[in-house]
């Protein structure tokens, strides 16, 4: 099999990837698309039923930092991979943490589905707030009866939509209300006024930028990319560039990480306003700030940050978060800070911050399902 064709159980067994979609399979990864195929199809066992969705959770740079171990016949806990950090861009591992709420959540909401009740109780032994260990991240017990969440029938559509918004279409208030709404735990913000918008667009073009030109931080990235499809089936994680276009770049040897980190290049200069054109074209954004800064701040953050987005999703509204200001590198500091100040005045941690619209109107390129990638 192939290293990332299935989730790897802690202590034997996997949960394997689905069938493939059909799609062209001269230019698109049909391996590393196929998990969401056919989520759900051919496991009797509850907690591997949940798992094949839980693996279609969004999650920082597509690191797919889980691992999970069955327990008993009603039970499992989950782990973080230490080999799937981000110790420059994330370096308290907060983000990650936020991506393993993400699939907590979506386990949940998958099980509920089937009607199956589960208590998820998070970091049972314990954790640490400047990094992640080898302690468990959660235990989940399968237990009791559940009433289906009406936000998962939009989890095969949800996408971090990493394309251009359209300026000419405002977001409206009902929408923007009922995104926020679908958060439960976490304290949920969001604006759809002009100078809101305005003020947004603007920090986090800048946050980018420094992302971008911190060249520690941005080889993080770089390092992550996955020109074409061969190397997206190879190594179905980290930050994609597939589709037509971007595989005749590769074949040609036109799109290289050497390009990409060499700033007099075009592939550099061409990148950086393809990512600006998506900050520049938010139409609302959206916030979680949380009381305080702990783990199961986080893994709750997780959870509402995903309940958020199938909310957009329901509403047909593109989502996307913004992370860079909220990085805690020294070089990001002044922008961290910037934030903090206008979201959490009166003390808190600004957790997410995400930017609303509606999609283009072309389809979408097939190549955002690749959030699928299954984990080894």
């Amino acid at each position: 099999m192939e290293r990332r064709g299935f989730l790897k159980l802690v202590g034997g067994g996997v949960v394997l990837a689905a069938a493939g979609l059909a799609y062209n399979a001269q230019r698109f990864p049909d391996a590393a698309i196929a998990p969401w195929a056919d989520a759900g199809q051919g496991h009797d066992d509850p907690r591997l039923h949940a798992l094949s969705y839980a693996i279609l959770a969004p999650n920082p740079h597509n690191r797919q930092p889980w691992m999970a171990k069955l327990e008993g016949d009603d039970a499992l806990t989950l782990h973080v991979d230490p080999d799937r950090l981000l110790p420059h861009t994330d370096p308290f591992n907060r983000q990650i943490t936020i991506g393993l709420g993400c699939f907590l959540e979506l386990l949940r909401m998958a099980a509920a589905e089937q009607g199956q009740a589960v208590e998820i109780t998070p970091f049972p032994e314990g954790g640490d707030a400047a990094a992640l260990d080898g302690r468990p991240v959660a235990r989940v017990v399968f237990d009791g009866a559940a009433t289906a969440d009406p936000l998962f029938a939009h989890y095969h559509d949800r996408r971090s939509l990493k394309e251009p918004f359209d300026t000419t279409r405002t977001v409206p208030d009902a929408a923007l209300a009922a995104i926020i709404a679908a958060a439960q735990s976490v304290p949920a913000g969001g604006s759809i006024a002009e100078n809101d918008i305005a003020f947004w667009r603007q920090l986090t073009r800048d946050a980018l930028l420094v992302e971008i030109e911190t060249p520690r931080i941005y080889k993080e990235s770089v390092d992550l990319f996955r020109f074409g499809k061969a190397e997206v089936n190879a190594n179905p994680d980290g930050i994609d560039f597939t589709g037509p276009l971007f595989q005749t770049l590769t074949t040609f040897g036109l799109m290289t990480r050497e390009a990409a980190l060499d700033t007099s290049s075009t592939m550099y200069t061409q990148g950086i306003d393809a990512v600006l054109a998506n900050t520049d074209t938010a139409m609302g954004h959206v916030w979680l700030v949380s009381a305080t800064n702990s783990r199961a701040d986080q893994i709750r953050t997780g959870a509402d940050w995903l309940r958020m987005n199938l909310a957009a999703t329901a509403q047909g509204i593109g989502f996307q978060p913004l992370s860079q200001a909220l990085q805690e590198y020294p070089e990001m500091s002044a922008y961290y800070d910037e934030t903090h100040a206008r979201l959490a005045p009166d003390g808190g941690t600004v957790q997410m911050l995400s930017r609303i619209g509606y999609g283009p109107q072309v389809p979408v390129s097939p190549r955002w399902p690749l959030e699928a990638k299954l984990m080894s």
